[in-house]
C-alpha cells in the first residue's frame, strides 16, 4: 500500500525542493492533492502511535517523561479542532509534533516537529509545500528525530 502511495506522489507534476518537500503552485491545489494530504496525515497518525509506544520506555529511562507524538494541525497558528478536511484552507499547516516534559530548545512550543503540509495563502497567489513520500521515508525521519532527542 505504501508503494502505491509513493507512485501517486510521482505522478503529480510539481517542483521538488532540496529539503525533501514538493512545492505545490496554486494550479496544483485541487481535490487530488487533498486526497494525498489526507492519506499522508493518516499515515503520520498511524506511525506516531506506533513509534510513541516503541520509544516511551527509552525516553523515560533518560528522565524524559510523557513522550507524545501526534499529527498537529493549525490554521494561522490557531489550533482548533481541525482535521484533514480543511487542508486546502489558506494558512493550514500539519506536522508531526514530538514533545515530552522537560526544557525546550529555543523556547519552542514542541520539542521538535516534521512538517507534512503547509498552504501559504498570499494576497495574489497561494502555494504549498508537501512532505515528499516518493523521496523520503516518514517513519525513518521520525525515528531519526527521536534518536537525536535521546542523545541530548
Amino acid at each position: 500500500m505504501l508503494e502505491n502511495f509513493r507512485r501517486l506522489f510521482k505522478k503529480v507534476e510539481q517542483y521538488e525542493t532540496d529539503d525533501g518537500y514538493v512545492f505545490v503552485s496554486e494550479d496544483g491545489i485541487n481535490e487530488e492533492l487533498k486526497r494525498r494530504i489526507v492519506e499522508l496525515e493518516r499515515l503520520g497518525e498511524e506511525w506516531s502511535i506506533f513509534l510513541q509506544k516503541k520509544y516511551t520506555n527509552k525516553f523515560e529511562s533518560q528522565g524524559k517523561q510523557n513522550l507524545r507524538i501526534w499529527v498537529c494541525r493549525d490554521i494561522d497558528g490557531d489550533e482548533e479542532d481541525l482535521n484533514s478536511d480543511r487542508c486546502l484552507e489558506k494558512e493550514y499547516r500539519s506536522q508531526i509534533a514530538i514533545d515530552f516534559d522537560g526544557p525546550k530548545i529555543d523556547d519552542d512550543f514542541y520539542t521538535d516537529t516534521i512538517e507534512l503540509w503547509y498552504y501559504f495563502g498570499g494576497y495574489f497567489k497561494s502555494s504549498g509545500t508537501l512532505y515528499d513520500l516518493s523521496k523520503n521515508d516518514l517513519v525513518t525521519d521520525i525515528e531519526e528525530t527521536l534518536k537525536m532527542l535521546l542523545k541530548d
